[in-house]
């Protein structure tokens, strides 16, 4: 860009100056054609006189449509319009030039001004160039406006006002005075006429006084009444009691009252009227709260209210207070609580309809503030367009706010609750967390929620030595509140596992007199979560992880999903009737059911197809990636405690790593824990302890045996198989984020990562076990065998005649089934004094003993 004020140039002044000229009127042409055109257009009918022609109305429309035009345009013109600049036109000059001359006079040599040969071809350069600026000639404007009129409408307003010129004359524009409302008769002698304008509040419509016949008017508070005199100064004169304010002798001919009064209205003089106007008052609004406080399952608060205006309610609020009178101060409220303004949110107002009178809910989520589930009042106020307001008096509840049914993260919540209550609360809440996480196998179901814990108690006992600020403690307390989300609904995929979550914070939520959407919507979950857990029963015939289920195969409750619909059922039916005992009870019932079912698994790996070896290849890496993600949680926990002896840090972590996890992943992670290896997922040749660098080589070749897996995924095409393999990608990419973490020795990260990719591992199997299961259609298998295992339904058992429960073949094959009977009673206890057994699967072999 060339400077404003550039040094001396061999440049004409002429041709500088008109390119800067036409620069301006290129400007003022583009920004104000439109500003032009309208007043070319209001011009031409006026200067034909065709204004006398029309409708005194008509053409007070048609001049205010053009008066409304010409000031939208010309602040239109206003906006787009920008002052050229010297320097602009030096630029414009500039390149009108070949090889752009001005430009090259103002730049300097950059290489090889010391040398004389170069600095001579330069010099010898700017002369020619000199020589070109010194012949320049003005660059003309660019005045067409094609592109911005396409339609021309510029011509068409010239094209009138030429017309009018032509045809026309300019004394016609004077007799624009004789269109004045009342000049006519103000010829004849002295008149008036009047408006009255209601509030635009009441939505009521302007009146002309004139034209109002009766004795008696009745007009809103506040309604505005204007008057205008015709004739004389003197000769009309207003007499009037309702503004409340004297009446002088007007020195203009219109004059403008407020009605805050009733009273009389009168116009004096010949042609006067009279009225006597009735005022209606302008009633304050009225507000109050139609029911208690309600908490919604996702934790918002619903608070019914009322309100009612005559014209309509256009605001209000909420105003939310700590009842500390009525707060229980024990534990971490005893100590006086650090000041907080008051909670104020906006009254929710009907989008639609008439706000005159109506019925809302006021809904918000208060989960997260620091008085959840605290006593508080509110307080709801109402405002109407005259400034009136109304407010109820306080209503006194405990504050709706989420509820925590995870006996940890309540206890986690309460712990935040206390922090945020006062900051000197801190020591208390980090001893009480730290004494929570003294025996974290016992509490924690998984490592990461641990680890989290554990990194919030190094945070905030750090910052505690140097004094909590306000933004460090509402940090720690974010921090608490995922740690208590992840705890409540957790992070696991596997179907058996959330079944079992969402029966636990059913059972809660039931012993905690919850309310009725809260169980409702828990109750959703368990009935997805079964769903979930029975389509995998379906589809395990190819996704079989654990040899150890295999030899489980003929031990498995025999039921079909028509009857666990029927004890949902039957359990919603009795928590709706307010049974909560015989609820309690039927829960039970359908956990210890649900505990006998076993998966149905194949009949070995022989004759195995591309997709069940795909499915064993990414079990294996998964157990892998679970040992991988053991050891570096190992490693981690040595960090927290250097001090600690190695046989009890590994006694410790492998307690931690393989009850932690196999809870978290009980159900499809029972291949995650390998049996007698004691380094979940180590071989017994290598080093339990290994470096960081160590464990980003074995991560990297995890990815990339994932990579080769991927590339040899059957189902592709398929909806499924295209799952898969994204949910497949997405475990790469965190396998590799781990790895860079593991390099840059941060554990936590990288155990985060690694649940990640885990998480996507899952993921990946499950739609992978889908379209193996789309592919395998009935009657395609060459075993009689094989059609048979297909037509059993998930948990297999041969569907009734009527898709019932029961099955036309005999129970026990054989003619002596009494000898049969004997045989599975004597197989039965054998199996069940086999201590090698897992104890699951003992206990159900005792049940049955104790049954028959």
């Amino acid at each position: 860009m060339i400077p404003n004020r550039p040094p001396n140039l061999p440049l004409p002044r002429f041709a500088l100056g008109l390119t800067h000229v036409g620069l301006w009127a290129e400007r003022l042409w583009r920004a104000f054609w439109p500003f032009l055109s309208v007043l070319m257009l209001t011009a031409s009918p006026l200067l034909l006189g065709m204004h006398a022609l029309v409708p005194l109305e008509l053409a007070w429309g048609l001049a205010a449509l053009l008066a409304l035009m010409a000031g939208a345009t010309l602040v239109m013109g206003l906006r787009r319009f920008r002052r050229p600049s010297r320097g602009e036109a030096l630029s414009r000059l500039d390149a009108a030039l070949p090889g752009r001359p001005i430009q090259t006079l103002l730049d300097e040599q950059a290489v090889g001004a010391q040398d004389p040969s170069s600095a001579a071809l330069w010099r010898a350069h700017q002369s020619r160039m000199a020589a070109r600026v010194a012949s320049a000639e003005p660059v003309a404007p660019d005045l067409v406006l094609t592109k911005r009129d396409p339609y021309g409408l510029r011509f068409m307003a010239a094209l009138c006002f030429v017309a009018a010129l032509l045809f026309g004359s300019v004394w016609r524009v004077g007799s624009v005075a004789d269109l004045a409302p009342g000049a006519a008769q103000a010829a004849a002698g002295p008149s008036w006429e009047g408006w009255i304008e209601p509030p635009r509040y009441t939505g009521l419509p302007t009146l002309y006084l004139n034209d109002q016949t009766g004795e008696v008017l009745q007009l809103p508070q506040g309604s505005r009444i204007t008057l205008r005199f015709y004739g004389e100064l003197g000769q009309l004169r207003l007499a009037e009691d309702v503004s409340g304010i004297p009446v002088e002798r007007p020195e203009h001919s219109e004059q403008t009252i407020k009605v805050t009064r009733s009273g009389p209205l009168e116009i004096e003089g010949r042609g006067g009227r009279g009225w006597q106007v009735v005022m209606l008052s302008d009633n304050a609004p009225q507000v109050e709260i139609a029911g208690s406080a309600e908490t919604r399952a996702g934790g918002q608060m619903v608070l019914p209210f009322a309100a009612m205006d005559d014209y309509g309610i256009t605001g209000g609020r909420v105003i939310i207070a700590l009842d500390i009178e009525a707060v229980d101060r024990r534990h971490g409220l005893r100590i006086d609580p650090e000041p907080r303004d008051p909670v104020v949110a906006d009254l929710p107002l009907p989008i639609t309809g008439d706000r005159r009178e109506f019925t809302e809910n006021l809904i918000e989520d208060f989960s997260q503030h620091p008085w959840a589930h605290l006593p508080v009042t509110i307080t709801l106020i109402a405002s109407d367009a005259a400034g009136q307001e109304a407010e109820t008096l306080p209503f006194g509840t405990m504050l709706p706010a989420r509820r925590f049914f995870d006996p940890l993260a309540g206890a986690v919540i309460e712990q935040r609750r206390d922090l945020l209550w006062s900051r000197d609360n801190a020591p208390r809440v980090a001893q009480i967390l730290r004494a929570i996480s003294h025996r974290p196998d016992d509490v924690f179901r998984s490592q990461t929620a641990y680890l989290r814990l554990r990194v919030i108690l190094r945070r905030m006992e750090a910052l505690q030595r140097f004094g909590l600020q306000p933004t460090q403690q509402e940090e720690i307390a974010q921090a608490l509140w995922d740690l208590a989300i992840m705890l409540e609904d957790g992070t696991l995929s596997d179907a058996l596992e959330r079944m079992r979550r969402a029966q636990e914070r059913l059972s809660e939520a039931m012993k905690n007199g919850a309310s009725d959407e809260e169980i409702a919507e828990l109750m959703q979950e368990l009935r997805e979560a079964t769903q979930d857990y029975l389509r995998q029963l379906a589809q395990n015939q190819q996704n079989e992880q654990d040899g150890e289920r295999q030899a489980q195969e003929g031990e498995r409750l025999q039921m079909t999903q028509d009857d666990l619909q029927k004890m949902m059922d039957r359990i919603q039916e009795l928590m709706e009737q307010g049974r909560m005992a015989e609820a309690q009870q039927a829960l039970e019932e359908f956990q210890q059911m649900m505990e006998n079912m076993r998966v149905t698994q194949g009949q070995g790996n022989n004759g195995q197809s591309e997709g069940q070896r795909a499915m064993e290849g990414l079990a294996e890496t998964l157990r892998n990636q679970q040992g991988l993600s053991d050891q570096a949680f190992r490693d981690l926990q040595e960090q927290f405690n250097p001090g600690a002896q190695a046989g009890e840090s590994q006694q410790n972590e492998g307690r931690n790593g393989g009850q932690g996890r196999g809870q978290s992943h009980e159900g499809e992670g029972q291949g995650s824990r390998q049996s007698g290896t004691g380094q979940d997922g180590a071989q017994p040749g290598e080093p339990g302890e290994t470096g960081e660098g160590s464990l980003a080589d074995r991560q990297q070749a995890l990815r990339n045996e994932l990579g080769r897996q991927e590339q040899n995924l059957p189902g592709q095409g398929t909806p499924e198989g295209d799952a898969a393999r994204e949910a497949l990608d997405r475990a790469g990419r965190a396998m590799e984020g781990a790895e860079e973490a593991l390099r840059e020795n941060d554990l936590a990260e990288a155990i985060d990562r690694q649940a990640e990719a885990m998480e996507a591992m899952r993921e990946g199997m499950r739609s992978l076990g889908e379209a193996l299961a789309q592919q395998s259609q009935p009657g395609q298998g060459s075993q009689e065998g094989d059609q048979r295992a297909r037509s059993q339904d998930p948990l297999g058992r041969t569907p009734g005649s009527q898709g019932g429960v029961d099955t036309d073949e005999s129970l026990v094959p054989g003619d002596d089934v009494y000898r049969r009977a004997r045989d599975l009673l004597d197989e039965i206890r054998r199996r069940s004094g086999e201590s090698d057994r897992p104890k699951i699967e003992r206990d159900y072999l005792k049940r049955l003993l104790d049954r028959f």
